[in-house]
C-alpha cells in the first residue's frame, strides 16, 4: 500500500518504522530527513521527495501521516486527506486524526494493541510495558501451535462451546505448559490423545460467585477469571452493571430481579434454572452482591445442585457487612 509520510525528523522516523514493518510502501515528503529515516527508505524500497508539502503529494496515497512541527502544515495535510476521504493521522493532534496508532505488543502471530484514543500516550506506554512483562515471548509459539491444530480440533469437536472448553483446558493446562517449554511434539501427542475422549467437555458446572460491594477492583482474581469463562450469567439488581459487563461478550445474561419493584424470579425457579443450564453442558455463574452466603441464599442453591450431582464451586466475595464499615 502507498503511504505518504510528511516530515523527516525523529517522530517521523518512529512512524516510518511502524509503517514499513506493516508492509507499507513509503513516500516521505520533507525538505530534510535524518540519516536513520534515509536508511529505512533505502532498505525498504521507499522514496524521499526533497520538497515542502503540497496537495499533489497525496495523489497516489491510500493513507497519510503528518509528523511535522508546524501546525499550519499538519492542518493542511489533514484537510487535503479528508477531502479525498483518505485516513489521516497527525502526530500529537487527536483533533486532526481519523485514526490512531495504538501501542503494540507482538508475540509472533499474537498481537495486543493498546489505545487511549489520543488522550494519554504516556498511560498507553505504561500499559504496554506492563503487558510486555506479563506475556512471555513463548506465547507466540503457543499461538502458532493452536493455529496448526485448529482444524483437527474442530473436526473432533464440532460443538462450539465444547470446543472452546477444550482449548481453554489445553492452553491453560499441561499442553500449554509443554508448548511454552519448547516441547511441541510431546504437546501435540498429548492433545491428540485428549481428542479421543472428549465426553467430559459436555459436563456443566455452576459457580456461586460473590461480586463484592460493587467495585470490580475488590473482586478476587478467581472470581474475575471464572466470570470471564462463563457461558451463562445469572444476576440481579444488587450486582453493579460494570461487574456484569466483565463477562464475555457472547455469554448469555439472565436477569433475575430481586427488588419489590422487579418482576422477581422466585428462588426455587432460579435453583432449577441453575440445574437445567448445567445439564446442558454450560458453565453457569450465579452472581451475588457481596458474599454468596452472607445476606444471600447460596445454601439453598448448592443443596439442589448437590442433590442433582452438578459440580459447583463457591467463590467468596467481600460482604457489604464489612465493606461498608471499611469505606
Amino acid at each position: 500500500a502507498n503511504v505518504l509520510l510528511v516530515g523527516g525528523g525523529q517522530v517521523a522516523t518512529r512512524k516510518a518504522r511502524l509503517l514499513i514493518k506493516a508492509g507499507a510502501r513509503l513516500t516521505v515528503v520533507a525538505p530534510q530527513i535524518g540519516a536513520d529515516l534515509q536508511q529505512l527508505l533505502d532498505s525498504s524500497g521507499g522514496s524521499w521527495q526533497r520538497d515542502s508539502y503540497s496537495e499533489s503529494a497525496i495523489a497516489d496515497a491510500v493513507l497519510v501521516v503528518a509528523a511535522t512541527p508546524l501546525r499550519s502544515v499538519n492542518e493542511q495535510v489533514y484537510q487535503d486527506a479528508t477531502a479525498r476521504r483518505l485516513p489521516v493521522n497527525v502526530v500529537d493532534s487527536p483533533d486532526l486524526c481519523t485514526f490512531i496508532f495504538p501501542a503494540i505488543v507482538e508475540r509472533g502471530p499474537l498481537t495486543v494493541a493498546i489505545s487511549s484514543g489520543g488522550n494519554s500516550p504516556v498511560l498507553v506506554r505504561l500499559l504496554r510495558r506492563r503487558i510486555e512483562a506479563m506475556v512471555p515471548a513463548a506465547y507466540g509459539r503457543l499461538a502458532r501451535f493452536a493455529g496448526r491444530l485448529r482444524d483437527a480440533v474442530k473436526e473432533a469437536i464440532p460443538a462450539e462451546t465444547a470446543r472452546r472448553l477444550f482449548w481453554e483446558g489445553s492452553v491453560e493446562g499441561t499442553v500449554g505448559e509443554l508448548v511454552l517449554a519448547g516441547r511441541e511434539e510431546q504437546a501435540e501427542t498429548l492433545l491428540r490423545t485428549q481428542l479421543q475422549d472428549t465426553g467430559n467437555l459436555y459436563r456443566g458446572e455452576v459457580y456461586l460467585l460473590g461480586a463484592g460491594p460493587g467495585d470490580p477492583d475488590l473482586m478476587t482474581f478467581k472470581a474475575q477469571r471464572l466470570l470471564q469463562s462463563a457461558d451463562v450469567v445469572l444476576y440481579d439488581r444488587l450486582v453493579a452493571p460494570e461487574i456484569v459487563d466483565m463477562a464475555r461478550r457472547d455469554a448469555e445474561r439472565i436477569y433475575v430481579g430481586k427488588a419489590r419493584s422487579d418482576h422477581a424470579v422466585p428462588q426455587h425457579e432460579i435453583n432449577q434454572l441453575l440445574v437445567m443450564l448445567a445439564r446442558q453442558g454450560k458453565r453457569v455463574v450465579r452472581l451475588k452482591g457481596g458474599d454468596p452466603f452472607i445476606f444471600g441464599r447460596g445454601g439453598e442453591e448448592i443443596d439442589l445442585l448437590a442433590e442433582n450431582g452438578i459440580p459447583f464451586q463457591v467463590i467468596p466475595g467481600i460482604t457489604a457487612a464489612s465493606a461498608a464499615a471499611c469505606y
